[in-house]
């Protein structure tokens, strides 16, 4: 382990789920001596410096997201949702973020990156420094041994197991669908005068060096077509919001009763919830359940007097709530399934789009909880799910066992270490 004070520049993009693992990471490395620094949107400097880390602005820049509910609904669509992110949101702002993120990493001992800041391994090839890819989600590792559910054709899920050779076609396919997605890349590429390189989504998304895996083994084993230098931490967890822990009414209603069904749409789905907290309401009472709804914002509170033994509450920790729940109700984004994994809760997933239908496809197999689309997530079928996930044991059981053994990772700590490791290989190499 390196024993100097380094500077870590820790860039990522998107929602608090994207931004808490990095967090997470950057407080332990702090910890340890280092100067992290999370280079990520201007929105979220207050929270990152609020948490004692140092903060660098790298555009495009996110509108708060109470504000932009036009915006989340169109990243969120199943099938055109990761198109839009990469050709609206992402790419007319690539040279912005490699300039930007230039910057950050002067007189930085090693960067990590996150999938989609593409801007990454740009700088990281033109300026010298050191470079740590990582990935959040098992779907970014593109495996033909254990394919993903892609959001733009989920109904393909049954393909899985036509076999790998069948699933290279598969990605092959992928790889040419998303190539004008990130035809910026290329573009950039050639104006700083570095070769075309790989596809950025897929192979070239990875350091050479390290490139870690920023979730638990329990919900995707390593697999023989991973990238040698793949390593698996764990989830680095971290659920600090504004509001801090949970509100004494909160509390309060907890202690009264049954453990409730908690029904939340993390931290960006909230923001294009529909009618769900509705159904979610209606599913519980059919049930004669107890409820707590996470609703992240006014708007969501459904109109007149909740129901007895309905509360709901704009936000609370999932490290503090999910324990206290009986099921967890949720759209599947990597962060709230892994804080449900680590509770060890049975859950039901309503996915939207990009990595979500894979985790709900990964929760069934596993044998931890049961999914529904948004098309199918009614009231008959929400109680129905809810109902089999509460009578069946077995789910109670298999979620208890992989929170065990969630619950004794350390995704933060084993992240710092493997990134002291490298620091460690990387010393004396002259920067430019």
């Amino acid at each position: 382990m390196t024993s100097h004070r380094k500077r870590i520049v820790l860039t990522t993009f998107g929602s608090l789920g994207d931004l808490h693992p990095y967090m997470a990471i950057a407080i332990e490395l702090r910890r340890r001596g280092h100067q992290p620094v999370i280079a990520t949107s201007e929105l979220y400097r207050d929270k990152i410096t609020d948490a004692g880390i140092d903060f660098h602005a790298v555009r495009p820049d996110l509108p708060p997201l109470e504000e932009a509910a036009e915006m989340i609904a169109k990243v969120m669509a199943g099938r055109t949702g990761p198109e839009y992110l990469f050709k609206t949101v992402l790419m007319p702002h690539l040279r912005d973020s490699y300039d930007d993120l230039s910057m950050a990493a002067r007189g930085a001992d090693l960067m990590v990156t996150h999938l989609i800041t593409f801007a990454g391994p740009l700088v990281a090839e033109t300026s010298g420094v050191p470079w740590v890819s990582s990935v959040l989600a098992p779907i970014s590792l593109w495996s033909a041994h254990d394919p993903p559910v892609l959001p733009v054709a989920p109904q393909l899920a049954f393909l899985r197991d036509c076999g790998p050779a069948f699933n290279r076609g598969l990605i092959r396919i992928g790889k040419r669908v998303s190539n004008p997605w990130i035809a910026p890349v290329y573009q950039l590429r050639d104006e700083l005068g570095l070769p075309r390189g790989q596809h950025p989504l897929f192979e070239g998304q990875h350091s050479p060096e390290l490139a870690l895996g920023l979730f638990s083994a329990t919900l995707a084993p390593p697999q023989p077509d991973w990238p040698p230098q793949m390593k698996v931490t764990g989830f680095p967890f971290y659920d600090r919001h504004e509001t801090g822990a949970m509100t004494p009414e909160l509390t309060q209603f907890l202690d009264a009763g049954s453990p409730p069904i908690v029904f939340t749409l993390g931290s960006s789905a909230v923001f294009d919830a529909g009618n769900f907290f509705e159904i979610s309401i209606a599913a519980a009472r059919q049930l004669g359940a107890r409820a707590v709804l996470l609703i992240g914002d006014a708007k969501n509170l459904p109109a007149g007097v909740l129901p007895a033994g309905v509360a709901a509450f704009d936000y609370a920790p999932f490290s503090e709530i999910f324990p206290r729940a009986a099921a967890i109700v949720h759209q599947g984004g990597v962060g709230t399934t892994g804080q449900a994994m680590r509770a060890g809760k049975p859950m039901l997933i309503m996915p939207y789009s990009h990595d979500q239908p894979d985790h709900a496809a990964r929760v069934t197999r596993l044998g931890i909880g049961l999914s529904l689309t948004r098309r199918r997530y009614t009231v008959a079928r929400a109680a129905t799910s809810l109902h089999r996930l509460l009578s069946d044991a077995s789910f109670a059981k298999n979620a208890s066992d992989i929170g065990t053994r969630v619950r004794a990772e350390d995704g933060a700590r084993t992240a710092a270490d493997m990134i002291e490791q490298q620091l460690a290989t990387t010393s004396g190499v002259p920067q430019k």
